[in-house]
């Protein structure tokens, strides 16, 4: 069968915006070229497109990281899902002292939708909307496997995640960072998202701060229409 075509170019556009959501700070062009495989020229000309629609954003130091713009357009995505989401994570982040964020499956990634900072702390790990990765990686993936019935031949961390209630992983998607997840199911008894914490401390009381995102992801399910 032959392929639909499609354009390089946009396809480049797009990965330079997923580049800089994976990214954990601003970058250099020639950075973004080395992630994109491109000439710094090509990434350069896509930059100032990107720019000039605000979905890219050139700070004083020369660097560069997203835009405003990005977040006009994420509003837009499945806003009732966000809008039951935002008290539980503000509540959790500042409860907790970490970033509260919610992950929802996109075939075979999980992708962060939304992303709340606790006020409250001095130091925090961020993380960004946009955020994608295998969802067979990671506690917020994992956590929406468990959140589904058994399947033949599934990891044995999906099935411990199932029977705690919530997910837990380290280093899979973010070197030395650590996150707890547990899945947000509604009222037909699917799986929506995951409510996730990413943290760095290795003091914490993980049992302990399982049972607070799962209380959290039972809070947004609540909310949902």
């Amino acid at each position: 069968m032959t392929q639909s075509p499609h354009s390089q170019t946009l396809d480049r556009g797009l990965r330079v915006l997923e580049v800089l959501a994976a990214a954990e700070g601003p970058m250099t062009i020639a950075e973004i070229a080395a992630e994109v495989r491109a000439h710094r020229s090509i990434v350069y000309r896509m930059i100032r497109t990107l720019e000039d629609h605000r979905l890219v954003s050139r700070g004083a130091d020369g660097l560069y990281g997203l835009g405003l713009g990005l977040a006009a357009l994420a509003r837009s995505v499945s806003p009732a899902l966000q809008s039951a989401a935002m008290p539980a994570l503000s509540e959790l982040a500042d409860d907790v002292g970490m970033t509260a964020f919610l992950v929802v499956p996109e075939g075979d990634d999980a992708v962060t939708l939304l992303s709340v900072e606790p006020r409250r702390t001095a130091v925090h790990v961020a993380y960004r909307p946009g955020v994608r990765h295998s969802i067979h990686r990671g506690a917020p993936g994992i956590a929406i496997l468990a959140g589904r019935p058994p399947a033949a031949g599934e990891a044995a961390n999906v099935a411990r995640a199932r029977t705690q209630g919530w997910a837990y992983s380290q280093g899979e998607v973010l070197s030395g960072m650590r996150s707890v997840a547990a899945p947000v199911v509604d009222r037909r008894g699917g799986v929506a998202a995951s409510v996730a914490v990413v943290y760095v401390a290795d003091d914490v009381d993980t049992a302990a701060l399982g049972q607070r995102v799962v209380a959290a992801a039972k809070a947004v399910a609540t909310e949902m229409p």
